[in-house]
């Protein structure tokens, strides 16, 4: 949640980043309330509790007269204590509630929304395939010549957006894991093969339950949901813990399946495996000082575009307009590749910088010389099912086979070309 003591300090920062974000920045002036209310509340109650200590020692030297008015007057005091109390909890818990409900606040992100991201580089060039004789098949088409990606036979046991990976699909997916996992270790990331189902408390403290609660799948029985990405089990680990980072960030890289309902999802993403259900992915996930988290987020860009050239597609960088980040985002950076079939660029990562938003839910803290303070979490995608997707289609040549990247071929046994089998 949002620092409690910026919304007292400059609430108009944070009206401002709700309006840029295009949500209600009357739930800043509605938390303002409930804060004063409780402040107001509290500070009545005490003062009451203390008179009441006051005349508790009065009573017990008092006689007659005076020891029954004294007896009365505490009587009326104990009832208004109550009642003080009892609306500075309401107002606390009404407080709490709208913390909840404003996301982070932004950093540097453009207004708007979806549309209004800024282009910060392109790289490489797409490829003319005019030129070169032939049109680009899409990585439906070609997967399932590679005899890669089974999508007919993932709806029959599944139902829709779900697949099977077959063969050199199945060995691409691990190979572009297993890279990911080689580049995040060279990076100083610890591996980590973490939970996919969590507690409500870690998937609200995350950031998760908000506005895109209806993309979650949730076990009602268990009172578990499955995660989309293993950021929310790696921003939980170290929940109610304060940690040491004199040496530096905590830096994790988790492995793991993800589940995301894809609700809203239509057109032509739900064609083959761009848009899905279960997927894989290799996720960076960083705890680290809130001084050093705009550079630790330069740092996990940089990561992201060299797995980028591994895998060697062309694709450019955005910043991400502000109606377009998640709710504990306060600025993403999205790398996007160039997608020859459709002619438009398909987002494969994304890395956010949720300053202290989410480890505040989490009470993740760090001890510095002056005590212990709130730490900033920043992830990143360093690889995911999707990256097929683009590999196949750029990667492609006019007899349906696949040029393997450089950067892949050693962990596919040194092959070069992946060859259609049907």
């Amino acid at each position: 949640m949002i620092d409690i003591r910026l919304l007292r300090d400059n609430p108009d920062t944070v009206r401002a980043s709700q309006q840029a974000r295009g949500e209600d920045p009357a739930l800043v002036d509605a938390a303002l309330d409930a804060d004063a209310r409780r402040r107001s509340s509290l500070a009545e109650f005490e003062s009451l509790r203390a008179e009441q200590k006051a005349l508790g020692k009065e009573v017990a030297r008092a006689v007659g007269d005076e020891k029954a008015a004294l007896l009365a007057r505490t009587k009326k005091l104990a009832g208004q204590v109550k009642e003080h109390q009892a609306a500075a909890h309401e107002a606390e818990a009404e407080l709490d509630e709208l913390l909840y409900r404003i996301p982070n606040v932004i950093e540097g992100a453009p207004p708007g929304s979806e549309e209004d991201f800024l282009t910060l580089k392109s790289v490489g060039t797409p490829r003319d395939f005019a030129a070169e004789g032939f049109a680009p098949r899409d990585h439906l088409d070609l997967g399932e010549e590679l005899g890669a990606i089974d999508t007919a036979r993932g709806a029959k046991v599944s139902g829709s957006r779900f697949y099977f990976l077959t063969g050199v699909g199945a060995r691409l997916e691990l190979a572009l894991l297993n890279a990911a996992t080689d580049l995040a270790l060279a990076a100083g990331f610890t591996p980590m093969i973490t939970p996919t189902l969590v507690t409500p408390e870690t998937m609200r403290g995350t950031g998760f339950l908000g506005a895109h609660a209806d993309e979650i799948y949730r076990l009602e029985r268990d009172d578990l949901y499955l995660v989309g990405t293993s950021e929310v089990a790696l921003a939980g680990y170290h929940g109610d813990e304060i940690l040491d980072l004199s040496g530096g960030p905590k830096r994790y890289a988790g492995w793991s399946a993800c589940y995301r309902r894809e609700a809203g999802s239509h057109g032509k993403d739900v064609r083959g495996i761009i848009r899905v259900h279960q997927f894989h992915k290799v996720e960076m996930f960083s705890y680290c000082s809130v001084d050093d988290a705009a550079a630790e987020h330069e740092r996990m860009l940089g990561w992201e575009e060299a797995m980028l050239a591994k895998v060697e597609l062309p694709y450019r960088v955005i910043d991400t307009a502000a109606g377009d980040l998640g709710t504990s985002a306060a600025r993403k950076f999205d790398c996007e590749a160039w997608l020859p079939s459709q002619e438009r660029f398909l987002e494969l990562t994304s890395t956010s910088n949720c300053t202290t938003f989410q480890a505040r839910r989490m009470n993740v803290r760090e001890r510095t010389e002056g005590g212990t303070r709130t730490v900033a979490t920043l992830n990143g995608t360093l690889g995911t099912t999707r990256w097929i997707v683009a590999i196949l289609e750029n990667h492609q040549q006019a007899d349906g086979s696949v040029r393997v990247p450089e950067g892949l071929r050693p962990y596919l046994g040194g092959l070069e070309v992946l060859e259609p089998v049907r």
